[in-house]
């Protein structure tokens, strides 16, 4: 065996060994995550047959160029079951060039509920962080609910997210579950349909069965005023703000919980070159809070919370390297460039990581009954062609960050004419999108 096989081997053995690792985790996390579903089928039932004296709450959209959305998303929100004299919805119009500003303004004069707030010219137009900053002081409620401008909550999300803030005094935040609502418009809507369920299940409710940690997500979800207040508000200069925060509110002392059966739905990117742009972001977004956090890991006050840094930073970063080299030394032995020579059964290991991935996504979307056999199909295509391109996602967020070192700038997810979608969605027509900046 030559030195150049060796080296080889050594690779593509340490390659399926921390491929094993990562998928055999999030295997684990599935269990838990199963099993937070069944204790949350039984606290919905609790909830539901019990009457709670409801604080006062806040609704936070940031809106800019929302035109499109807007309307639908504030109709959702004056549908909600929440006493009316304790919720406000304030819409933050930030800048918009559209017609965004006229509908909100309509939908104030005809419910009192609706708040504009118009950021002052010059103030805004710095993304959702500074939005949120500056929304906030407006804000008087003993709650804080964000929503995404193109979002459309349950009736009774809120009020589950409420109750449970008010029920746990060790918890800061509540979080919601988020489903894709134009998941059947196209093949890349049904790769993200399928991404967003696994993740929510493994990552979300996995986590905080086995580890009480949860992120916040982008929208549906609840803190305290004061806390947020406390915490001097967003960090204006990450892009996934919501990570950052989560850490801050942990290291305060405080816990973040996932409930499953607060639901709202939401727009995915229906273009490629809109996921990769979003992605992108993520990745970044991602990279500036390890950096911010990382030296202070050992400081931790939580140490679960330090150990769920670290395995963010191996899922980006050490199970990305591991990917990228069974890739190389697969297609290298495919094309007979080259010969491993392994005196162990690796490539059945390899194989059995494989059917593990398929078996663990399957079972994290049948907690929503989305485990059909076209779902499987889809799950096992994404494998090697959705979840590879994550190593373009990776690399390209990486040259951007510190090769071409660009600018932080936040960009928000193109949206689509929310008519289209309502006519195609189960239909698996392609709707039209049009990018707003």
């Amino acid at each position: 065996m030559s030195v150049l096989e060796i080296d080889l081997s050594f690779l593509f053995v340490v390659a399926v060994i921390l491929i094993w690792f990562m998928i055999a985790y999030q295997f684990i996390l599935t269990v838990y995550g199963y099993i937070n579903y069944l204790k949350s089928l039984k606290e919905k039932q609790e909830v539901d047959k019990t009457d709670y004296d409801l604080p006062s709450c806040s609704i936070l959209i940031p809106a800019h160029n929302e035109e499109k959305v807007i309307g639908p998303t504030i109709e959702a929100m004056l549908k909600l079951n929440y006493p009316k004299d304790k919720l406000e919805i304030i819409v933050i119009n930030d800048g918009s060039q559209d017609k965004t500003k006229e509908i909100i303004e309509h939908y104030a004069e005809l419910d009192k509920r609706v708040v504009l707030f118009d950021i002052p010219k010059g103030q805004g137009g710095k993304g959702k962080s500074r939005t949120l900053n500056l929304g906030i002081k407006r804000a008087k409620s003993d709650v804080i609910a964000i929503y995404d401008a193109d979002n459309t909550p349950d009736p009774e999300a809120l009020r589950y997210l409420v109750i449970q803030l008010i029920s746990h005094k060790e918890l800061g935040a509540v979080i919601g579950k988020f489903r894709t609502v134009n998941k059947n418009t196209n093949l890349l809507t049904k790769f993200i349909n399928i991404e967003t369920l696994s993740f929510q299940s493994m990552l979300q409710a996995g986590r905080w069965q086995m580890h009480n940690i949860a992120t916040l997500p982008g929208t549906n979800f609840v803190m305290w005023n004061w806390l947020i207040n406390k915490l001097n508000g967003w960090d204006e200069e990450a892009l996934t703000e919501d990570s950052e925060l989560s850490i801050r509110i942990y290291e305060e002392g405080y816990k973040i919980k996932f409930i499953p059966y607060a639901i709202t739905y939401e727009q995915e990117p229906q273009q490629w070159k809109v996921w990769i742009k979003q992605r992108g972001r993520w990745v970044r977004g991602n990279n500036y809070v390890i950096a911010k956090f990382f030296k202070h890991i050992p400081k931790f006050k939580n140490k679960r919370l330090a150990f769920d840094l670290l395995y963010n930073l191996s899922l980006y970063y050490i199970f990305f390297v591991a990917i990228v080299i069974s890739d190389i030394l697969f297609l290298l032995s495919a094309t007979n460039l080259v010969s491993i020579a392994l005196p162990g059964p690796y490539t059945y290991v390899w194989i059995m990581a494989f059917f593990l991935f398929l078996f663990e996504i399957t079972l994290a979307i049948s907690f929503d009954e989305e485990e059909s056999m076209k779902n499987i199909f889809i799950v096992l295509l994404s494998y090697f062609s959705y979840c590879q391109l994550w190593i373009y996602i990776v690399v390209k967020a990486i040259y951007s960050e510190y090769i071409k070192k660009e600018k932080h700038t936040w960009d928000k997810t193109v949206r689509f004419d929310v008519k289209k979608a309502e006519n195609t969605i189960g239909k698996g027509v392609k709707n039209e999108e049009t990018v707003s900046h």
